[in-house]
């Protein structure tokens, strides 16, 4: 069933919030991955407010969705969306970083409930996500595996083993979004690795693919329920998508792909998503 007008402003609100919470966090005078949180923020809001069977007061009931972050440097937004989903309390996202905290700087799935993989040593999450999926057809269930991968992490070699073990094994219950938002820590990727093209190369190894604006909602709801209907390969939707969407001072840099905000730059920020 196509995405409604209410719920498209409802997610558009929704990844506003999301934004928020990762600005909050951050705070001023320590480093935050606010560049790829800010660039996923509308596809999680998806992710989690949308089309992903969860429950955040059984979080390992077993048919449930799994979502593996394999970009684990951006798990401010996924901290946002499981706090908003009720699965720990609002409270916890101020403890970003410090000693003992569920909130680690990477997805730590021993302590935070919704977390299904440790991830952030970079081009492992796909592979993670494809065993998972391939567990799934094993035991002959339904639920769908979601994986978020980023374009800096593409240049590793294990994304395209496990580009090949999905294609050759038929998960068809994988569907992976690209967060193409085309900077990481150092600079354009395109100066420091350039892997295009990527729809191409997907597609060579045996995916069906997508492309859309991963800020659209719509495109990136409907975009999941075109995946639902792919028989016996994996789906890959490439999402074009900006470095700390939403920050305008922030917007396609470098320096905030893990960088401090000063005190006037963060008021600023934080009065940008303020309802």
């Amino acid at each position: 069933m196509a995405i409604s007008a209410k719920e498209i402003k409802e997610l558009e609100k929704a990844a506003k919030r999301l934004r928020y919470d990762i600005v909050m966090m951050i705070g001023t005078g320590k480093p935050g991955h606010l560049g790829g949180s800010c660039s996923i923020a509308d596809i999680v809001a998806v992710f989690y407010f949308h089309k992903m069977r969860h429950n955040p007061k059984e979080p390992k009931f077993p048919d449930r969705d799994r979502f593996v972050l394999s970009k684990g440097h951006a798990a401010l937004a996924q901290y946002a969306a499981l706090a908003e989903c009720g699965y720990f309390p609002k409270k916890e996202l101020s403890t970003l970083k410090e000693l003992g905290t569920i909130v680690q700087g990477h997805p730590e799935m021993r302590r935070m409930p919704g977390i299904e993989a440790y991830t952030g040593s970079l081009g492992q999450g796909l592979s993670v996500a494809c065993g998972m999926a391939m567990a799934g057809k094993i035991d002959k269930k339904n639920y769908k595996v979601y994986c978020i991968v980023g374009d800096g992490e593409i240049a590793e070699g294990q994304i395209w083993e496990a580009s090949m073990t999905a294609a050759f094994y038929k998960l068809d219950n994988l569907v992976a979004i690209f967060d193409k938002n085309l900077v990481q820590a150092t600079g354009p990727i395109v100066e420091r690795y350039d892997t295009n093209p990527h729809v191409e190369k997907w597609k060579a190894f045996g995916w069906e693919v997508f492309e859309i604006d991963g800020h659209d909602i719509k495109q990136i709801a409907d975009a999941l329920d075109d995946a639902d209907k792919v028989k016996d390969k994996p789906v890959m939707i490439v999402a074009r998508t900006i470095k700390s969407k939403g920050v305008p001072f922030a917007e396609g840099k470098a320096e905030f792909h893990h960088g401090i905000m000063t005190e006037e730059q963060h008021k600023t920020a934080r009065q940008l998503f303020e309802e």
